[in-house]
């Protein structure tokens, strides 16, 4: 790798995924391939269609990025079967997110992960966390994000408690814009959108991470009750295994908005204070109780209305993204001129702090 030579746009310079090269194969030396993804040991690969029967070992190119470049700072996140450390690279000092996930995973698992890579690798929105490169190596992929200094929307509600409609409005356009992207650009269902998986950083931008890497890990896991977070945000439909789709992501925004308004979860369990026993209680609850409204004596009439405009039971009865980018609520508040960044730093970054 040339030193000073790493661009921050390295993922944007891979060519797009070709869809009719499906090949796929696992290899004695590490190198497992999905499509035109190939991944090994020297990092991840668009391989185009006359590269198919390359070779399964293809040495990298002289811009990407080797998990030697990077020195470890410290740990910034862990769940969903990985660990996150903010890390430096040596040659720039730029700063990373390096999540690691482990595979002790089938090979069938290997292959939905390496998807979704290539998925993340080929995405191209302001609102979206960008992936720059992904290694496999000794039994667990490494996976080289944009670092998000203000840590998640998940840890910046557990400093402020609630986030005053004003701006949930402007950290609703953001996430909407992500959504429009994901669903109408990519036309991918993110399955695992909650306030873990949206990030923030000093400059007041909110972007979603996570889509799909997540979500094939809690599913191809036996433990359902240690996937509690991940089922609290599923939509109905979801819950009682019939067809869904990019609907089912606007059920989990409405949640996640009326959880950051409120300071709690929208749905009690039966025994106050103690929690939720098991997952089954809390999916029979999404599925058989009426939907959760935002209490209409805390809030305007327009963040009520688009709380609903969520989580209609029904999906067909919810709005898509593109619909709730017009709906009165997000745009109420434009005279304010809302800035985020003061905001989001006022509960300190972590970046600041090590």
């Amino acid at each position: 790798m040339k030193k000073g030579n790493l661009s921050p746009n390295l993922k944007l310079s891979l060519p797009p995924p070709d869809e009719d090269s499906i090949s796929k194969f696992l290899t004695g030396s590490g190198t497992f391939m999905d499509g035109d993804l190939l991944v090994n040991r020297d990092g991840v690969r668009i391989v185009s269609q006359n590269q198919v029967q390359a070779p399964p070992l293809i040495q990298p190119s002289d811009n990407q990025l080797s998990l030697a470049d990077f020195d470890a700072i410290k740990v910034v996140g862990k769940g969903n079967g990985g660990i996150v450390r903010l890390v430096q690279h040596k040659w720039t000092g730029q700063f990373f997110a390096l999540k690691v996930i482990q595979m002790n995973l089938d090979e069938n698992t290997r292959r939905h992960i390496a998807q979704e890579l290539k998925i993340n690798q080929s995405s191209q929105c302001p609102y979206v966390v960008v992936c720059y490169q992904s290694f496999y190596d000794n039994g667990a992929i490494s996976i080289i994000l944009e670092y998000m200094d203000g840590g998640s929307l998940a840890d910046f509600l557990k400093k402020v408690k609630t986030i005053p409609e004003p701006y949930l409005a402007a950290i609703c356009k953001q996430v909407l814009k992500g959504m429009w992207y994901l669903h109408h650009e990519k036309h991918i269902i993110h399955r695992d959108l909650k306030p873990s998986n949206l990030l923030i950083n000093h400059r007041g931008e909110v972007k979603i991470t996570d889509f799909g890497v997540s979500a094939v890990l809690a599913s191809t896991s036996g433990q359902a009750n240690t996937f509690v977070g991940t089922y609290n945000y599923m939509s109905p439909e979801r819950i009682i295994g019939g067809s869904y789709g990019y609907r089912s992501d606007i059920w989990s925004l409405g949640l996640v908005l009326l959880e950051c308004a409120t300071g709690r979860f929208p749905y009690s369990p039966p025994q106050q204070g103690e929690g939720w026993t098991n997952v089954y209680e809390l999916m029979e609850s999404i599925v058989d109780q009426p939907p959760p409204c935002a209490p209409s004596d805390q809030f305007s009439p327009e963040f009520c209305s688009f709380i609903s405009a969520c989580v209609q039971k029904d999906p067909k009865d919810r709005q898509s993204a593109n619909e709730l980018m017009t709906h009165p609520f997000i745009n109420m508040f434009d005279d304010l001129d809302i800035d985020l960044a003061p905001y989001f730093t006022s509960a300190g970054s972590p970046l600041a702090q090590f």
